[in-house]
């Protein structure tokens, strides 16, 4: 749909471009220091004859992390700048799809406070990711893998959020709809997730993340019971 329809992917590139500027300036001062900081937080490793790898594997699980919050926190701050483009982009959908679009308006400030609330849970899972990688040998494996489907199942969840209270359905009424596919929704969060961890994939997938979580929700909410 974005391919064929432009003025989507139009609509979606200022607001994440925008925010993709602030977020690579974060990454680039984190790596200009993940060094130091390494070696600060592991002073008990001086003596250590492998402290080098250790400290390098553990600069990695920094960035790691960071790569997660900052996809995590871009999404939110992205849905927040972006909340009219986004808007426009679901209702064009919407009406793409056939069928009356929906005309109730979750409005700024709940859409806003949804983009925080998933901003949050993202912070706690890359301090999740973190932690996890100080596992022995299979931590930073294990912490990357389990980072992409935790922050992939939330951001189905928050991207699913809109189409479907705009249908009426509470927030109780859309986690058992999306509990009846989970595995869907989960790959559809996954997917979108993995393509957003490259800079540029994160701005140009945006508005086909919201056109497909538009042909998610009515796909769910024609299999409800």
């Amino acid at each position: 749909m974005v391919r064929r329809d432009r003025r989507l992917l139009r609509l979606g590139v200022l607001p994440a471009v925008v925010v993709l500027v602030l977020v690579l300036a974060l990454l680039v001062a984190l790596l200009l220091v993940v060094g130091d900081l390494t070696g600060w937080v592991t002073p008990f490793a001086d003596e250590w004859s492998l402290r080098t790898p250790v400290r390098f594997l553990l600069g990695i699980l920094v960035v790691a992390a960071a790569v997660f919050l900052a996809v995590t926190t871009f999404t939110g701050l992205t849905l927040i700048v972006g909340e009219p483009f986004y808007d426009r982009i679901w209702r064009a959908v919407e009406a793409e799809l056939g069928g009356p679009v929906p005309d109730h308006d979750l409005g700024f400030w709940r859409s806003a406070g949804d983009a925080a609330r998933l901003m949050g849970l993202g912070v706690l899972t890359s301090a999740l990711v973190f932690a996890l990688g100080f596992l022995p040998v299979v931590g930073t494996v294990v912490g990357l893998v389990l980072g992409v489907v935790l922050s992939g199942r939330l951001l189905a969840a928050e991207l699913l959020a809109r189409p479907l209270e705009a249908r009426g359905l509470d927030r109780v009424a859309s986690r058992e709809l999306i509990r009846r596919r989970r595995w869907v929704v989960l790959g559809f969060g996954t997917t979108t997730q993995a393509w957003f961890l490259w800079p540029v994939g994160a701005v140009t997938g945006m508005p086909a993340a919201v056109a497909g979580a538009t042909a998610l929700a009515r796909e769910l909410l024609e299999d409800r019971p």
